[in-house]
């Protein structure tokens, strides 16, 4: 289950310092950057309840994260309308819809 909540939802609250707020549909290379970086989602955690992601999971993740991900050329595409208002405050309204998906524009 996704979110900082684990609600499935890109909730967030001022305890979430990562800012979970960017709602995207991985893909191999946004796993791949993201594991090269620190933040491995691809393997399973089971003492997490964590099965580990795939290309076309849906997934909130950290709107910083996502950033630079974007401007390292391995953004995930973004479901805008999923996505919480407060990844705005991270991340410009223009990157994320340069990489919404288009079913969101």
């Amino acid at each position: 289950m996704t979110g900082f909540f684990r609600d499935g939802c890109c909730n967030t609250a001022d305890d979430d310092v990562g800012s979970h707020t960017v709602c995207t549909t991985v893909t191999e290379r946004f796993l791949e950057y993201s594991k090269a970086s620190g933040n491995d989602l691809s393997t399973p955690r089971p003492e997490w309840g964590f099965a580990g992601l795939k290309p076309g999971d849906g997934w909130c993740v950290c709107a910083s994260r996502w950033l630079d991900a974007a401007t390292a050329g391995a953004a995930a595409p973004v479901r805008l309308a999923a996505t919480h208002e407060r990844a705005l405050e991270i991340v410009p309204l223009s990157i994320l819809r340069a990489h919404a998906l288009d079913s969101d524009n």
